[in-house]
């Protein structure tokens, strides 16, 4: 696999910091929202066909696992006053940093996907609807470090695409995507390699822009390269934009290996600052990284630079309208640890964002959400075997857990319907009216 070293160094974003209660135990007995916290936990113990097994060996809330129940993931609880600080207060950020500072674990025997999956078919359902009315007292707003703005952009891709490219090389496969890959349904799974499918995936987006010889493209998120590599097989003169430093070095040596330094240009550019006429905009998993309060202008850009007739097709992520709504505001763990400046859109926000905002309409959905929860759990298979590899690069065992976790805790949003990922095609109004 090709790979460009790069040096690593520890991160703030690989630290757990304790909350208050913890680190000063005088504290501790005083902590009303600990004991809240372990109470709300045991009565969604109730409702959840998970197991919570305690460090003696009962189960959160009374009793022991029964033979019935052997069957059922498990969720192992080590330290019970730290999961339960943490959980007090943040839910939506303790979880997870529980999870990465050891508090809690998969037991023996269950996968943390599979442990994760009930409490994601349960979101709304799992805690008690009288303890909902506390969210406002834990929910904490994004904080504005995290805006999009040109320099915010750059600083939020940096802090987690430049990681290390020899990271991602350890478990992405051979095309060095990162984004879902589509399977093919007619085949076994276990038939398809990842590569195939990734490969598919890309012509699946360059056939839905309509991408072909002689085709002027422009791409908004580079990635490693692969997408702009196959476009350019296939003809198109390829302008792809990316703020990471780390991909573009990366793809820039892929293409030139490959051929076609002359057709394909990968510059360091920020998608606003793009100039231009193009016959096709293809942007995969980028819109995420947007932000809400930069949707027009991510839209407006790609309509501005779109040729008359030309179309635009975005591989985006997507949750449900509700779900966008009710939480867009609050701060996350993903946003905190993985993705800073996130926000998952829904297909009624794009929409209704590209008919605002632009002269774009949507014109085709294609989903494939079963599909990512697929691609993430061969990710997380890959990451965990290859861990040794990764250790080398200077990531340490709190890196390993978050990295699982993420990976894991996306992957049951998939699995369950939650989170969905689809390939939107966008053309301007008159061009989709004769074409229909």
């Amino acid at each position: 696999m090709t790979a460009l070293s790069s040096s690593v160094s520890p991160t703030p974003s690989s630290s757990v910091a304790d909350p208050l209660c913890l680190r000063r135990p005088a504290l501790k007995a005083l902590c009303l929202r600990a004991r809240l916290a372990g109470r709300i936990l045991a009565q969604v113990a109730q409702r959840v066909p998970v197991d919570v097994v305690m460090p003696d060996g009962t189960l959160l809330g009374g009793g022991s696992r029964s033979a019935e129940h052997a069957q059922r993931p498990a969720l192992e609880v080590v330290r019970p006053g730290a999961l339960f600080e943490r959980l007090a207060h943040h839910p939506k950020i303790g979880i997870g940093e529980a999870y990465m500072a050891g508090d809690w674990r998969a037991a023996d025997g269950s996968d943390l996907a599979e442990l994760l999956v009930p409490f994601a078919e349960r979101m709304t359902t799992a805690v008690p609807k009288g303890w909902l009315r506390l969210r406002g007292v834990v929910d904490r707003r994004i904080p504005r470090i995290q805006e999009n703005s040109l320099l915010g952009s750059r600083r939020n891709v940096e802090a987690h695409y430049d990681l290390s490219n020899d990271l991602f090389a350890t478990f992405l496969d051979e095309t060095m995507s990162y984004s879902s890959a589509i399977f093919d349904e007619d085949q076994p799974l276990r038939t398809q390699s990842l590569e195939q499918a990734q490969v598919r995936k890309v012509h699946a987006i360059l056939d839905l822009a309509k991408v072909g010889q002689d085709t002027r493209l422009l791409e908004i998120g580079t990635g490693w390269g692969t997408l702009a590599l196959e476009a350019a097989r296939r003809g198109a003169t390829v302008t792809s934009v990316t703020l990471s430093k780390e991909q573009a070095a990366l793809a820039r040596e892929r293409v030139a290996a490959a051929g076609y330094a002359e057709t394909v240009d990968i510059r360091i550019q920020d998608y606003r600052e793009v100039e231009g006429v193009y016959d096709a905009v293809v942007s995969v998993e980028m819109i995420e990284a947007v932000g809400e309060e930069y949707w027009p202008a991510y839209f407006r850009t790609i309509d501005e630079r779109l040729a008359p007739g030309g179309i635009a097709a975005v591989q985006a992520i997507l949750m449900s309208h509700e779900r966008l709504t009710a939480t867009k505001h609050s701060y996350g763990w993903i946003q905190k640890h993985i993705f800073p400046g996130g926000l998952i859109p829904s297909l009624q926000a794009m929409s209704e964002t590209a008919d605002a905002a632009t002269s774009l309409r949507m014109t085709a959905v294609e989903p494939f959400g079963a599909d990512y929860a697929e691609t993430l759990r061969r990710w997380r298979e890959t990451f965990l075997a290859r861990w040794p590899e990764v250790q080398v690069l200077g990531f340490d065992e709190t890196f390993r857990r978050k990295w699982e976790f993420y990976l894991a805790y996306c992957e049951a949003g998939f699995a369950t319907g939650y989170l969905d990922v689809a390939q939107v095609r966008f053309e301007r109004e008159g061009a989709a009216s004769a074409a229909s």
